[in-house]
């Protein structure tokens, strides 16, 4: 009986997992979403507390499973207390690594204490344990790096080498061949053995597969290294015969993948191309770019604004560094009420995250119905009388619907250089983080305000309060 209603348990988790992940699709159901998803997660602990009897644990035990979760809250809270949003990529990156973490331990642990009499075949058993080990140390080794590149502790560059490949395959395949070999060796010590090799290979393998990655592409890298730790937690449901965690990490798994395949689709680049072709290890160039970057002060710009009927905002990484999102849904607001139309464009990969813009937008409380995609914006660029882009590039870049020569010809643009009047936000002149010059900067109807982002939008919403 006891086992049934854990089974029970465990179905009714799995199903609040499955409507949590869908209402975060939207923007109004995405907090309560979440909430559901969190209230899911303590059915399943409460439950494996029963299912593995552990309430007939000695106090020692129960003081490391509490003081655990004890830390592990204080952590979370700190984190999402104190964390800015412009950090919100990198510390999405290093839960995604630090879940990989969890995995392989719980692999290692599991193997290191049961290996030697599994509860279940052994050769099923050793294959979801170096999975858990080989998935979950590639994810967390990969993702501190991501973390390093987000966070600009390393270079966002791609770090390339000759014979790079071949060093990568190397290291695969020696993944491969202890792998193997741990499976199918019946000695527990020569099968630690390999299993030690495995997970020194694993995190090897996390560092070599992110290096070559340039920072432009790292919003795919991290909902893949995403969908990596849900497929190590996964491995580890298998390992120790837990279902919620198997279906709870297929569900992580199988979503960081479709959202990998929809931020490869909004590039117009195949994932192969994003994880091997290095792009942004070289200072490309796409092309001569003719004319040059035309400034405009705040009480210019303010007199174009006045007399705008059709408003456009167009938010990039800038936004978030800046920390402007208030300031601009101030000045929407501000817009709106002297008669404008007001949008925001909102490109899949803008920011360095998925979903970063907005999340951006709705901690300012921009309404929904305000943000629109690329392919609902575009065909009325031609009509809008300013293009307010706030620290975005490639994703405005023209080269890539002009320019054969450019890396990034081919992806699918915000068209903002359709509009009648271009007002780029951008603290300097240089180029963004993959290393591309926009040519948007240089075109006749663009307009360059320089400085900071929330400085320059609070200096125009002052503007139009004094008038």
């Amino acid at each position: 009986m006891r086992e049934i209603l854990i089974n029970i348990t465990y179905i009714l988790s799995a199903c609040l997992f499955i409507f949590g992940i869908k209402m975060l699709g939207k923007a109004e159901t995405a907090k309560k979403g979440n909430l559901i998803s969190s209230a899911s997660m303590l059915i399943a602990v409460v439950a494996t507390l029963f299912d593995r009897q552990l309430l007939n644990c000695d106090f020692a035990m129960w003081a490391l499973i509490f003081g655990g979760i004890s830390l592990g809250a204080i952590i979370g809270w700190a984190m999402a207390k104190y964390v800015k949003m412009t950090s919100m990529p990198e510390m999405v990156a290093l839960l995604n690594g630090f879940g990989g973490l969890a995995s392989l331990l719980v692999g290692w642990a599991d193997f290191q204490f049961n290996g030697a009499n599994p509860a279940v075949n052994p050769y099923f058993y050793k294959t979801a344990t170096i999975l858990a080990i080989l998935i979950g140390g590639l994810t967390f080794t990969g993702s501190i790096y991501a973390w390093g590149k987000l966070s600009g502790k390393i270079s966002g560059k791609a770090k390339t080498f000759a014979g790079q490949k071949a060093v990568n395959a190397t290291i695969a395949a020696l993944c491969l061949i202890s792998s193997v070999a741990f499976i199918v060796l019946g000695n527990y010590d020569a099968a630690y053995a390999c299993m030690i090799a495995g997970v020194v290979l694993s995190l090897a393998l996390g560092f070599a597969a992110v290096m070559p990655i340039g920072g432009g592409d790292m919003p795919v890298v991290i909902s893949l290294l995403n969908s990596f730790s849900g497929l190590a937690a996964s491995a580890a449901g298998f390992v120790i015969q837990n279902n919620v965690l198997i279906v709870a990490g297929c569900l992580v798994g199988a979503s960081g993948v479709i959202l990998s395949v929809i931020m490869c689709k909004a590039m117009n680049r195949t994932l192969y191309n994003v994880l091997f072709s290095g792009f942004g290890a070289t200072s490309a160039k796409s092309g001569e770019v003719k004319g040059e970057m035309k400034a405009i002060s705040t009480d210019d710009a303010y007199y174009v604004l006045e007399a705008a009927q059709n408003v456009v905002f167009i938010p990039g990484y800038g936004m978030a560094v800046a920390q402007a999102q208030h300031a601009v849904k101030e000045l929407a607001t501000i817009l709106e009420d002297k008669g404008a139309e007001v949008r925001f464009a909102i490109h899949p990969v803008a920011g360095r995250m998925p979903g970063h813009m907005n999340v951006l937008l709705a901690e300012a409380d921009v309404p929904y119905e305000q943000l629109c995609e690329m392919q609902d914006v575009n065909p009325i660029m031609e009509n809008v009388d300013v293009a307010i882009v706030i620290g975005a590039n490639d994703v405005v870049n023209p080269a890539a619907a002009q320019d054969k020569s450019s890396p990034i010809y081919g992806m699918p643009i915000i068209e903002a250089y359709k509009a009648k009047s271009v007002f780029c936000l951008k603290r300097g002149q240089g180029a963004g983080f993959s290393g591309l010059v926009n040519s948007l900067f240089f075109a006749e109807n663009t307009r360059m305000i320089y400085g900071d982002a929330k400085g320059t939008i609070t200096d125009l919403v002052s503007k139009f309060k004094q008038a």
